[in-house]
């Protein structure tokens, strides 16, 4: 929940040109609701794209006041829209259910779902790290079929390295980027997880990059602070491979 307006689109638009000759990998912005459509319409023919950092689980227009529906986001220009993030989990008591009926809401847009899915500094000093990540994989991507697969990127997002002042190794991040890997080949199939796209999102920052993507299951960032300033984000988009 940061930047009015004006405030996106000079970002945005601070962003551009850093990033105009990019085509390693696939930029995506989030911004508020708010300023989905203004920022989308700056960067129209540009090789940024815009997601919404939530959306409903209903699909019918109707009475549910304060909800987005993922057609309305996808009428604004996104393309792709953030699910089940740690926060939307924490503080907003998102389950595994309601991440599943938004991921399939989603779909249902012909928007690709990021999918987040992480384990707090409890559960996983308790050992329960790979249960818990597995146990919301498979909540939250039930009901969907082989082709909705192509349309999914997973994030892990650990939450104990979430502005903490803890963070995870680029060898701890691997770690569970393999497992995630391996859940989803056991529940889909090899080739599924193969073409799976998993991003890192535990306090990704240009210092840190680099370490991250020389891991083999680690396929990209889903970054938070270091996102809100142009400069830094387009470091972080220009690593050193």
């Amino acid at each position: 929940m940061y930047k009015t307006v004006s405030e996106s689109v000079e970002t945005a638009l601070a962003l551009k040109p850093l990033v105009a000759n990019v085509n390693h990998c696939e930029i995506v912005i989030a911004p508020v609701f708010t300023a989905l459509k203004s920022v989308a319409d700056r960067l129209e023919g540009s090789n940024i794209h815009v997601a919404a950092q939530d959306c409903s689980t209903e699909v019918e227009h109707g009475a549910h006041t304060g909800e987005v529906a993922a057609d309305m986001i996808r009428d604004v220009g996104a393309t792709h829209v953030i699910i089940g993030h740690s926060e939307r989990r924490q503080y907003y008591c998102e389950t595994d259910s309601f991440v599943s009926r938004k991921t399939r809401a989603a779909l249902a847009a012909s928007l690709t779902a990021i999918m987040c899915v992480g384990e707090s500094l409890e559960q996983r000093e308790a050992g329960n790290a790979e249960r818990v990540v597995s146990g919301q994989l498979t909540g939250g991507l039930s009901g969907l079929t082989a082709s909705d697969l192509s349309r999914i990127i997973i994030a892990y997002e650990p939450v104990w390295a979430i502005g903490t002042g803890r963070t995870a190794t680029p060898e701890q991040a691997q770690e569970m980027h393999a497992f995630i890997r391996r859940v989803f080949a056991e529940r889909h199939s090899q080739e599924a997880a193969q073409d799976l796209r998993i991003l890192y999102g535990g306090s990704v920052k240009p210092d840190n990059i680099a370490g991250l993507m020389t891991q083999p299951d680690i396929d990209g960032a889903l970054v938070g602070g270091a996102s809100l300033k142009a400069d830094g984000f387009a470091q972080i988009v220009h690593y050193n491979r």
